[in-house]
């Protein structure tokens, strides 16, 4: 069955009689709404709406653990701890190293369902540890490529993007709907307003893609930089006003000199604006 070891992920155990409510007012995921067995997506903002890290979150008996880049645990855990001030909350380091596993396979396999992929249509589970498989990280990349779903590090750097760029409001990681949390009213403000114009898109090139960092370009001005790459197919955070406007006036989309093809993940219903009104000029 199709299955990687992710070394570079670690796990925060996340308990006490205070627990569910102290992650409920402080992250964007939605807590209340995590149901045993599932995963979510989420992220801790700067107050300015920002994230400035992003995790999978899901529940572990009666407490949470938190699933997130092994380079980035402790600083986290000093964050949490910050926020946790006196309530009845305790937040531990946990093993590091997840195993992935999706396909068939992934129907009879233990874990925990990554509510992300399955908005994709997906099926992947989570695994904390190490089982006997290859590394396989590439095809995970390109099953995340697959599945138009960005990871902080490989697409966009850490306090430089706001949820709605990398479709947090709509694969499960952002709550509009609960009380507030930290950056809450400036995502709120962008999902009223419409303003997001920033989004995750999956390249295709007629050949291999250029390194990661490479800009997009369209008519001499950037739409967007390269992220995750596998092969001819990537992930990029581009301007969808950008990639509108080019594709109304029939320009190229070159990443280095690279031909590509840029798309919305289908599962998120998005479509990019290719009206004179709606693109920019």
């Amino acid at each position: 069955m199709p299955s990687a070891y992710l070394p570079d992920r670690s796990l925060i155990l996340i308990a006490g009689a205070e627990a569910h409510s102290f992650l409920q007012g402080i992250l964007t995921t939605d807590v209340d709404a995590l149901v045993p067995g599932e995963s979510r997506p989420g992220a801790l903002l700067t107050p300015q709406g920002k994230i400035l890290f992003d995790f999978n979150l899901w529940r572990d008996g009666e407490g949470f653990q938190l699933e997130c880049d092994a380079e980035h645990r402790d600083a986290l855990i000093r964050r949490l701890t910050m926020y946790k001030l006196r309530a009845a909350v305790t937040l531990a380091p946990g093993g590091t190293g997840v195993t992935v596993i999706w396909g068939d396979g992934a129907k009879e396999a233990e874990g925990i369902i990554d509510g992300a992929f399955d908005k994709a249509g997906i099926l992947l589970k989570r695994q904390p540890g190490s089982l006997a498989v290859s590394d396989g990280s590439q095809a995970y990349d390109a099953l995340r490529i697959e599945a138009g779903l960005a990871l902080s590090g490989r697409d966009f750097a850490l306090q430089d993007a706001f949820p709605h760029d990398v479709l947090l409001d709509l694969d499960g990681g952002l709550s509009f709907r609960k009380g507030c949390y930290v950056g809450q009213e400036v995502v709120s403000r962008m999902q009223h307003r419409g303003t997001a114009r920033r989004r995750v898109a999956q390249v295709t090139g007629d050949t291999d893609l250029p390194p990661s960092g490479t800009e997009l370009m369209a008519g001499g001005k950037p739409v967007g930089t390269l992220g995750t790459v596998v092969g001819s197919r990537g992930l990029a955070i581009v301007r969808t006003d950008r990639v509108g406007a080019a594709t109304a006036a029939n320009l190229p989309i070159l990443a280095g000199e690279t031909l590509v093809t840029l798309a919305l993940p289908q599962w998120s219903g998005l479509t990019f604006p290719i009206e004179a009104s709606e693109a920019e000029q």
